[in-house]
């Protein structure tokens, strides 16, 4: 018989397969798992060059996958000062004025709506502060930003403009551009004028990014756009990926046949450890943005009009992807979002069964649940987001709701008790990438979520492995342990399963294995 290039022995293994679900060890050949059994079992499988990785009671699982994440185009967003300690205004002026330029720019991420303390967001605010310097600053949601008055005259900003999509450069009563500039068609007005990295210092950021994030015990991620392709291609001819991708180019609204049949040329594409594999579509944007779309307008009135302006027309674009076997993910995080696309994925008739996944689902009410688990949508939500709420509902996001839909917050617990696919994410960098922390606050979701229970230890397993390789169509292929599946594996110094969810959270990686390699080795 063949030996194995890998055998983990003095395990304790979590296959999360019904037919063996416990093992002490495990052999990998040519990346892909040929043997789980106990130590006795596999002696065979020892040959002159098998390593063998002595785990000494670390509790090995399926390698855990974040469900939805911007590991390429994130490095973009996550450019410059990093704001997501900012509290408040006095807070980010201090940040500001201590801010290192970039080419004379000032460029920040991730800073909180709530650090406005209720303010409408206005470059008057921070431009005293700067010196005349332009500055670019994402706010967390990565759904918009705020631009100083020199940013906008260098991108050519004066006034209101329209858009093929949900997208506004938000303007006073006056016409004057606040700066606050929302979704992505506006923002990336400046964003085509700031300073951009090299290639060199991208490449650099990658590898620096997937090393880190493997060290947390991560071996794959959804992708959710298809930025920086190019320089994927690039990275994983020159290296080994440490961390799995699977990419979903955006379609955006305005695609026409011609974009449409072009993203269906891109799927399979790939190499070792990334490959293109299905669209992302988004239905609305932002509730704290005044973006999602809900049934009934949020506090400020905002929230009644969906991303595509024509929701038809989404409708449309996914019916032609799924008749060419094109797999969708579409952001909704708005009630009336999640109820179009579970509408238009029932209009697929039965064909459309576990073939499509919705993002976000931060409200929705009750009648929407059981739809999941009947049409085979996957439910592909980010627990750390709650981490941007609070429980007293003082948070701009939970102000913009209201009372009722507020206390619908992240149904994790009940999307499951409904029978629905439910896999999880962070989303980084709108989220720290940290899947130990992704598997705590499944357990225990924070902010306006905490009222409502969260998904118990093998849940919050199983939606970073079982969960979320349904969600990707890779159920035959990964997210468990047995023979013949891909040999993605962590190893933690606890049972992510039985262990408190703050043990959990803190969790020493022992090992994590991507592709039958060891890309990661703890202390």
């Amino acid at each position: 018989m063949p030996t194995a290039d890998l055998v983990f022995a003095g395990a304790r293994v979590r296959t999360l397969d019904p037919d063996r679900p416990a093992a002490t060890a495990l052999a990998v050949t040519g990346g892909v798992i040929t043997a789980v059994g106990d130590e006795p079992d596999l002696r065979d499988w020892r040959g002159p060059h098998t390593e063998v990785v002595r785990l000494d009671g670390a509790h090995l699982v399926p390698g855990l996958v974040d469900a939805h994440s911007h590991p390429v185009w994130g490095l973009e967003m996550a450019t410059g000062a990093d704001l997501s300690g900012v509290t408040d205004l006095a807070g980010l002026r201090a940040a500001l004025a201590g801010a290192e330029r970039v080419d004379g720019w000032v460029l920040g991420h991730g800073l909180d709506h709530n650090a406005f303390e209720g303010r409408a967001i206005d470059r008057s605010l921070v431009e005293d502060v700067l010196g005349g310097a332009p500055a670019f600053l994402r706010l967390y949601d990565g759904h918009s930003a705020l631009a100083t008055g020199t940013a906008l005259t260098a991108a050519g900003v004066t006034g209101p403009r329209s858009f093929a999509q949900r997208s506004e450069i938000v303007c006073d009563d006056t016409g004057r551009p606040t700066g606050h500039l929302v979704e992505h068609a506006a923002m990336d007005l400046v964003v085509a004028v700031m300073p951009s990295p090299s290639y060199a210092e991208r490449r650099a950021r990658l590898v620096a990014l997937l090393s880190a994030m493997a060290a947390t015990g991560l071996t794959g991620a959804h992708v959710m756009d298809g930025g920086g392709v190019d320089l994927l291609a690039a990275v994983a001819e020159e290296t080994v990926l440490p961390v799995r991708l699977r990419l979903a180019p955006w379609c955006m609204p305005g695609a026409g046949r011609e974009e449409l049949d072009e993203l269906i040329v891109l799927q399979g594409r790939g190499g070792r450890h990334w490959r293109v594999g299905g669209v992302k579509f988004f239905m609305d944007g932002t509730v704290e943005g005044g973006t999602a779309w809900l049934d009934h307008p949020d506090c400020h009135g905002q929230g009644t009009r969906a991303f595509w302006p024509d929701p038809q027309a989404y409708a449309a674009a996914v019916r032609h992807l799924h008749t060419a076997g094109v797999r969708t993910a579409t952001h909704a995080i708005g009630d009336a979002a999640v109820r179009h696309v579970l509408d238009v994925v029932a209009g697929l008739g039965p064909s459309g069964r576990d073939a499509h996944r919705i993002e976000h689902i931060e409200t929705a009410p009750d009648e929407l649940l059981p739809r999941f688990a009947e049409l085979g949508v996957a439910a592909s939500m980010q627990p750390p987001h709650t981490g941007y709420t609070r429980a007293d509902g003082t948070d701009e996001w939970s102000r913009r709701l209201g009372g009722a839909r507020a206390e619908r917050a992240w149904r994790l617990r009940d999307l499951r008790d409904a029978g629905a696919t439910v896999a999880l994410g962070s989303d980084w960098p709108i989220a720290p990438f940290d899947v130990r922390s992704v598997l705590a606050t499944a357990r225990h979701p924070k902010g306006a979520a905490s009222r409502r229970a969260g998904l118990t230890g093998l849940e919050a397993l199983e939606g970073c492995t079982t969960h979320a390789a349904r969600a990707a169509g890779e159920w035959a292929t990964a997210g468990r342990i047995a023979p013949g599946f891909r040999a993605d594996l962590t190893a933690l110094a606890v049972d992510p399963v039985d262990a408190p969810a703050d043990e959990v959270a803190d969790a020493p990686v022992r090992v994590t294995v991507t592709g039958g390699r060891v890309v990661f080795r703890g202390e």
